[in-house]
């Protein structure tokens, strides 16, 4: 189930809210999220930045608390959520945060603040709508931004794990 918006939607606020509440219910959670600028996790003179420098395509960095691999395009084809998903280690639920353009369930964040347009108009794939104001006209399922219990119930049901 993807969350889908606007910048500054809340899309990052809601799901740190719905990570505990379906952790709590004993799923197990993975995220992916859509960078849409050049970012970077790696740092200057570090050793694994030192390694993607010298043209390491990928660079596993590993700790007792935790890995990261870095991969490098160098150029390349920017990959597509499906590509992302089999990369992750099976789980009970995906959350995925942007790609907003792909092809996969989504609920949009829509806080009047922003005066974005909606996005469900154009997309038969927003299943409902969670938003801080009433959505005229909507044909999907609306839910209140702070219900963090409906919209985690919400996401249950669309991953079939209710």
């Amino acid at each position: 189930m993807g969350l889908a918006g606007w910048s500054g939607s809340g899309k990052t606020t809601l799901l740190a809210q719905l990570l505990p509440v379906l952790i709590g219910r004993g799923y197990r959670v993975s995220t992916i999220k859509h960078a849409h600028h050049a970012f970077d996790v790696d740092t200057p003179g570090k050793d694994s930045w030192v390694h993607r420098q010298a043209g390491a395509s990928e660079v596993l960095v590993a700790s007792a608390a935790r890995f990261a691999l870095l991969a490098e395009h160098r150029g390349g084809v920017e990959p597509e959520l499906p590509e992302l998903l089999a990369r992750l280690a099976p789980v009970d639920l995906v959350l995925v945060e942007g790609f907003k353009r792909d092809p996969h369930p989504k609920i949009e964040i829509s806080r009047s603040a922003t005066g974005k347009p909606y996005l469900w108009p154009g997309d038969a794939t927003i299943a409902a709508v969670a938003a801080d104001h009433a959505v005229p006209g909507c044909d999907r399922m609306v839910l209140d931004l702070n219900d963090i219990v409906a919209i985690a119930d919400c996401v249950l049901a669309h991953a079939g794990q209710v």
